[in-house]
């Protein structure tokens, strides 16, 4: 303990500190959110919208799959336009009409230069004069304003239902015909669009910005990136810089390692004796390959719904599956099956690590195996039906789809899977006790590894501190909270964990070396990710502040990340000491891929969007997802692979596996996402980062601009990347369905496996 100590009181230090500016910037965050008025009213005191009728409309937005068509201040699908921007443009450029027949009888396009910027001052003096009292809860519009406000919420009452005018633009939106065939409903999301659209361009009291710090870029209204998004921007590259020295300087002369060990000549696992819990958890390795297929065919579809938004090569398969239901299936589903491998990971190492099997163990692996199943068909039905407008608004949110992306399912499956995450950290728990009441350096990894399982377990509660009424900007900061510390947080530290504990019952790493490595890496991603979560939402109505500390924080993110090559560079070439590691060699290599995936993924992607300047043009683009394909699937997924494969190993350590498979798994899954990324959405998003600086953000996200052909044929060219992709699961899904009927085993003799080997079929016991 005394070697470790002062690196235990950093990595307290650490986590206390981080989440203190979590919260105290927070709570900042919730006194200036953007006011939602009680009423709008014109200055004769015509009442346009009240704030029920706004409330009312987010929860419509909800009901359609939100965030899953098209965004709301950035966040969610990248198909349909950005809302807030479409309203902000359509409006602006009907009250310049509107504004030009007024003062100068005719058309603004019929007017000189001078008359036009005359008439563009008066818009925006018009849309960014911020008319709130906080008195009375209103903002008072002009009659021109209220005009211009009708004329564009005619257009999305028409784009909402089935008017046949806009069947062509629904097309390119991937919008299904009668999203929302209630006109009440209709009517009153048009009240929420527009809120989120006078956030966006309403200066807040005494500043020069907008609520949303200016976001998004639209020339008309003045809506231009400040100077805080350039100066933080420039901070957050310093920061970066400075920290990956640290790092190095680090390295380089305080991080003595331990002689390494010198492995066994035998497989030091094969002396952990596989229990019926640790068996138990094949079934969840299958149902994560299950799952997993099924989520990139979704992605698949998802991807082809691009292109042809109502059909799949002609037939019209969204009349039975749109493309928010698609995509919302897509989404989760990476959370199902990535969180899934997690747990069973931790349910099967728990025995291993604690060396005895609780009483009633397996009941309880196989109870939270039922709940799991129940949670995950259920939310999926739930979202169909709830985008089918089967529910009412409030059952909608609670059964149905609470349309925030990460967090779609209904808030009643969200409590079931809260209480399942707290029935595997009791199993977890049970199984790692005897661990920790033993003494030595094997204890303080087994203390890490029981630390961050409850993490997983607790933070995930967060979700529940928003309802379907809360404020978009208090639920961002919620939901963020969840995905977030989840992805950049615990979950680095458990697999850290499990990792460690991995290599060093293989021999490759000692404990002590082990303890210091998961301590030293944990506090460094926990000081980064932690107030990094607010590089999420500079522009979701948040003040100034956390945009400081988000760009600050969030470039210490990339800073581990700048030696993780060469760490798992040394594992690797510990696995040739001896014959048996050529038994792990396959997993390691999905090790191996995450090494790489998050340099690239969630390091050079990552912060090629982060910085304020970059993200004020980017957010809501193809950019994104470049990152979150590269980092969730290239990072996540490929160390949820792994760790299935090493499950999967360990319930057959005498067979011998035919790789084959394997080796075609591991080249076709990476290969199709690089081109993925390469042939299609790194080249879309950078167009449409050009798009957005030279235009506005309204028409990189519009039909006109990303109908173009040169646009179409790049969303085609990710159907190459995609196969590939698709070859690799198929070849995966195929081995490992093989370990259960035998054919991925190799025969020793004729048509047998080989001696003292289990039957194959137990894997899913």
């Amino acid at each position: 303990m005394k070697e470790t100590k002062r690196l235990w009181i950093v990595l307290g230090a650490v986590i206390f500190s981080t989440l203190f500016v979590l919260g105290w910037f927070g709570h900042e965050l919730y006194r200036k959110v953007p006011p939602i008025p009680l009423k709008v009213q014109t200055g004769e005191g015509e009442v346009l919208m009240t704030r029920d009728d706004i409330l009312r409309g987010q929860q419509a937005w909800q009901s359609i799959g939100g965030q899953q068509v098209g965004s709301i201040w950035g966040h969610g699908a990248y198909q349909a336009p950005d809302w807030s921007a479409d309203w902000l443009h359509r409006e602006s450029v009907a009250l310049q009409e509107l504004l030009s027949r007024k003062y100068h009888r005719t058309g603004f396009e019929n007017l000189t230069r001078p008359q036009q910027a005359e008439i563009n001052q008066r818009l925006q003096a018009e849309m960014r004069t911020n008319t709130y009292h906080p008195e009375s809860g209103t903002v008072t519009i002009s009659n021109e304003r209220a005009a211009a406000i009708a004329r564009t919420a005619d257009h999305y009452m028409a784009l909402f239902n089935d008017d046949p005018d806009l069947a062509g633009l629904r097309e390119s939106y991937a919008l299904h015909e009668g999203a929302l065939p209630d006109p009440v409903r209709r009517k009153a999301l048009t009240a929420f669009f527009f809120w989120t659209a006078w956030a966006a361009t309403t200066q807040r009291p005494d500043l020069a910005v907008s609520y949303t710090n200016n976001w998004p870029h639209e020339p008309l209204v003045g809506n231009h990136a400040t100077t805080a998004s350039l100066i933080w921007s420039i901070a957050s590259i310093a920061f970066l810089l400075a920290g990956v020295g640290g790092l190095v300087w680090y390295k380089l002369f305080h991080d003595r390692e331990e002689e390494p060990p010198t492995p066994d000549r035998q497989d030091p696992l094969d002396r952990i004796a596989t229990t019926p819990s640790m068996r138990a958890t094949g079934k969840y390795a299958v149902t994560v390959i299950a799952l997993f297929v099924v989520q990139a065919l979704l992605g698949g579809l998802t991807a082809h719904y691009t292109v042809e938004g109502d059909s799949f090569f002609g037939m019209p398969l969204a009349s039975i599956l749109p493309y928010a239901v698609v995509r919302t299936w897509h989404v989760q589903l990476a959370v199902f099956w990535i969180a899934s491998a997690f747990l069973a990971t931790g349910l099967y190492l728990a025995p291993a690590v604690g060396g005895r099997e609780p009483r009633f163990q397996r009941l309880g692996v196989n109870v939270l195996f039922g709940a799991l199943l129940v949670v995950v068909a259920g939310s999926l039905i739930g979202e169909w039906l709830s985008i089918q407008q089967v529910f009412n608004l409030d059952a909608g949110f609670w059964f149905g789809h609470q349309g925030y992306e990460y967090v779609d399912l209904g808030r009643f499956w969200q409590i079931l899977l809260f209480v399942g995450l707290l029935l595997w950290l009791v199993l977890m728990l049970r199984g790692l006790w005897p661990a920790l009441q033993q003494k030595g350096h094997r204890r303080q990894l087994v203390l890490l590894f029981a630390g961050s399982s409850a993490a997983i377990g607790l933070f995930y509660g967060a979700g529940f501190f928003y309802g379907a009424r809360t404020h978009l900007t208090i639920m961002e900061y919620w939901r963020w909270w969840v995905v977030h510390l989840w992805v950049e947080g615990f979950f680095e530290v458990f697999a850290t964990a499990a990792m460690a504990f991995i290599f060093t019952r293989l021999g490759l790493v000692r404990s002590l070396s082990a303890t210091r490595a998961v301590l030293f890496s944990s506090a460094i991603y926990l000081f980064g990710g932690i107030p990094g979560t607010f590089h999420h939402l500079y522009f979701s109505g948040t003040p100034i502040s956390i945009m400081a500390v988000g760009a600050s924080f969030s470039a210490l993110e990339v800073v581990p990340l700048a030696l993780i090559g060469y760490e798992a560079w040394e594992t690797y070439q510990k696995v040739e000491a001896v014959e048996w590691m050529e038994t792990y060699r396959w997993p390691i290599r999905f090790f191996m891929g995450v090494a790489f995936w998050n340099l690239v993924g969630a390091g050079i992607f990552g912060f090629l969007i982060n910085p304020p300047i970059a993200l004020y043009y980017m957010q809501g683009l193809n950019t994104t997802p470049v990152h979150a394909h590269a980092a969730l699937f290239g990072v996540y997924g490929l160390l949820a692979l792994g760790l299935v494969l090493v499950v999967l190993r360990r319930l057959h350590p005498q067979g011998v596996w035919r790789e084959a498979p394997l080796r075609l798994a591991f080249w076709s899954m990476n290969g199709g996402l690089t081109l993925m990324i390469v042939l299609s959405l790194l080249p879309i998003g950078l167009m449409q980062t050009w798009a957005s600086i030279e235009h506005g953000l309204w028409y990189a996200r519009s039909a006109e601009f990303l109908q173009q052909p040169v646009m179409e044929n790049l969303r085609w060219l990710r159907t190459i990347g995609d196969t590939v992709f698709l070859v690799g699961v198929a070849a995966l899904a195929w081995f490992v369905v093989g370990l259960i009927t035998g054919w991925s085993y190799k025969k020793v003799g004729v048509g047998r496996l080989p001696k003292d080997e289990p039957t194959p079929n137990g894997i899913a016991a």
